[in-house]
């Protein structure tokens, strides 16, 4: 089975509408490339509204029940052929998510997963807007293979990609809302990527990941977002690349079957010894040095 995956990336405005619109272009233009799947930004809704904290921001949320953004992507999903996993702000009852449903080529929802690790930073203040996600890492069966998902701050937890390999993934996707560091002074791009190239390395699987592109002012804030989205190998090799401050659509082709055979072969699940991990679910497993 031939998979083509496509990364994209763009900027966004306080212009729902015109974010949405934007969205559906970079779909149209990557199914122009006989993409089977692809992967828009984490949040791409409006501009990423958690550089400050706002209680009106609430109001932006959607049930998962009813959401206009997940009805409109059904609809484009199922008119281009093509698997669509879609970020967006979900409220269920008195809690909030990160949340990103996969739509299937047929414009069915598959299931929801909500991001498991939020983060909380200057410019980075999403654990005032979202509740830890409580789905479990999930993976979403499709026509072109298996879809791992993990969500921005997620992939820098290497459990995250071990999981969704021990669940079958064929792919990882990860959406993500990241640039400068007001705190760090420092350019994480470099950093970032080969987090996630670890990811793919260590699991044989590749990596998908979108990010945004801009500069984004807020109240009393501003941020720049680098960009950089890329496709992996199933050895972590970087296959194709965004650059930092252009809207652009990447396509890559994968053999799953060649892959999971790949996967089997290395032996590196069959050599894990999970009797001897015990203290990586311990909060401080160090010991004195003897």
């Amino acid at each position: 089975m031939i998979s083509k995956i496509s990364a994209t990336q763009m900027s966004c405005t306080d212009d729902y509408e015109n974010n949405i619109l934007k969205a559906i272009q970079l779909i149209k233009k990557a199914k122009e490339d006989d993409s089977n799947v692809v992967l828009l930004q984490e949040l791409f809704e409006r501009k990423y509204f958690c550089q400050i904290e706002d209680y009106d921001r609430f109001s932006y949320a959607e049930e998962y029940e009813n959401s206009k953004t997940l009805e409109t992507f059904e609809r484009v999903a199922k008119e281009y052929n093509v698997v669509l996993p879609i970020s967006f702000f979900e409220k269920k009852g008195n809690c909030f998510f990160n949340s990103l449903c996969v739509i299937d080529n047929h414009g069915r929802r598959l299931g929801l997963y909500r991001k498991t690790h939020i983060p909380t930073g200057q410019c980075y203040e999403e654990k005032f807007y979202f509740s830890p996600g409580d789905t479990g890492f999930k993976v979403f069966s499709t026509e072109f293979g298996k879809i791992g998902i993990g969500i921005c701050w997620d992939q820098w937890f290497l459990e995250t990609g071990r999981i969704l390999a021990l669940k079958g993934a064929d792919f990882i996707f990860f959406p993500t809302a990241i640039g400068t560091e007001p705190v760090l002074k420092t350019d994480t791009s470099a950093h970032w990527r080969n987090a996630m190239i670890g990811q793919s390395a260590l699991n044989i699987i590749p990596v998908c990941c979108s990010n945004r592109i801009g500069r984004e002012d807020d109240i009393s804030s501003s941020m720049t977002f680098y960009g950089q989205s890329f496709l992996t190998s199933e050895e972590g090799n970087v296959l194709k690349s965004c650059s930092s401050d252009k809207e652009e659509v990447i396509t890559c082709s994968f053999d799953v079957e060649k892959i999971r055979e790949k996967r089997m072969t290395w032996g590196i699940f069959r050599d894990r010894r999970t009797e001897m991990y015990s203290d990586i679910l311990k909060r401080d497993a160090s010991e004195e040095i003897k």
